[in-house]
């Protein structure tokens, strides 16, 4: 049986980690986010924002991240993974602060394929900004657009999720994946 590899992605303050945590909570195998871990790491060798400060230093490092966890997924006995995001990511995210990345970045994104991606869209009243978030709900809308132009540009079909309960929008998945 061939594990189905399932990117949940949307942008900050989209619901996305917890609808992420809902399916591990239902006992579905998941990949957690990395970029938190690697911007408090950052901010532990005195870099405040290395996504603002390093933008092709910190995708690198979250290509590396998310690459990792993709083989790792090559293991998996279950019969779906979800990945909270994926390496199509770090392109889209690239693209919106305008900056050149390396042709690996996108080699890496057309080598290592996920099954289906469900992008989750801005939501005012649950988005908050934190130490880690600094970005503006306004800036969310437009990541949100270039995730959605960024993963289509890869050849993905892309399935929005609507807004609603972590119940409903985690039923609208499985439902979709015929769960």
């Amino acid at each position: 049986m061939k594990t189905r590899r399932i990117v949940i992605t949307g942008g900050p303050g989209s619901g996305k980690t917890s609808l992420i945590k809902y399916l591990e909570d239902k006992g579905y195998k998941v990949k957690e986010e990395i970029s938190r871990e690697v911007t408090i790491q950052a901010q532990k060798e005195g870099i405040d924002q290395l996504f603002l400060e390093k933008p092709i230093l910190f995708s690198q490092k979250l290509l590396e991240g998310r690459l990792k966890q993709y083989l790792e997924g090559n293991d998996c006995a279950d019969k779906i993974l979800f990945y909270d995001r994926g390496m199509p990511d770090v392109t889209a995210y690239m693209d919106f602060v305008n900056t050149e990345y390396p042709e690996s970045f996108s080699k890496a994104c057309i080598e290592h394929r996920y099954d289906e991606v469900f992008l989750l869209p801005p939501w005012k009243q649950i988005y908050k900004q934190d130490n880690e978030r600094y970005e503006s709900f306004d800036q969310a809308e437009e990541i949100f657009q270039f995730l959605k132009k960024g993963y289509t540009s890869f050849g993905y079909k892309i399935h929005e999720v609507p807004v609603g309960s972590i119940e409903d929008r985690a039923h609208y998945i499985l439902r979709s994946l015929n769960e």
